[in-house]
Formats: structure tokens, sequence, C-alpha cells
């Protein structure tokens, strides 16, 4: 069982960084990739409990809600890492680092 609490600390600070940009920086793609992260999350944590099922797609719910999505998906990912018998520190800090990616750009 890995430590997921880095994964969750990138993702909070993230989130609660993308909750209070202004809707101009938001527009202007800031919250295009933090969904497209959210929905790289989303997939992650799906393969790693359904990895016999196609992942749903997390929806467009608006500049406003993705820093609510990344979190979620970024916990969902942590509980998915914790809980999987295949997932190691390899598996979280890659994640950790995809949210480092997208952070700096905003």
């Amino acid at each position: 069982m890995p430590d997921v609490t880095p994964l969750v600390h990138a993702v909070d600070a993230f989130a609660d960084r993308l909750r209070s940009l202004p809707q101009s920086t938001l527009r202007r793609g800031a919250a295009a990739d933090a969904l497209a992260l959210a929905r790289e999350l989303t997939a992650r944590a799906q393969r790693l409990e359904r990895p016999d099922r196609e992942p749903y797609v997390l929806p467009d719910a608006g500049l406003f809600a993705v820093g609510d999505q990344l979190a979620v998906a970024g916990h969902d990912l942590a509980e998915a890492l914790r809980n999987a018998e295949t997932a190691s520190a390899g598996d979280v800090a890659e994640a950790v680092a995809r949210v480092g990616e997208t952070a700096r750009r905003w």
C-alpha cells in the first residue's frame, strides 16, 4: 500500500489555486487543462478499480467547477491507489508529477 499523501496534497493545492483564479485565466486555458488532468486521474482510478470496463468520461461541469472536479478525481485516484494490490510508490509519484506539470502552467 503506497503512501498517497503527496498526491492528496498536490491535488488539493492545485484545486485551491484553480478555485481562486480569475475567470479570464480559467477561460485562457487553465480550466481546460485542469479538466483534462481530472479526466486522466479519473480514468486511472477507474482502470485500477474496474480493469474490465472502459472508463467513464468525467463531464465538463463548467469553469467554476473544475477545481472541485480535480479535487474529487485526485482523491478518488488516491483511494484507488491505496487499495490496489498492484499500486506502487512509482504510481503515486507519476500522478504527482502530472499534477505538478499542469499546475506549473497556471
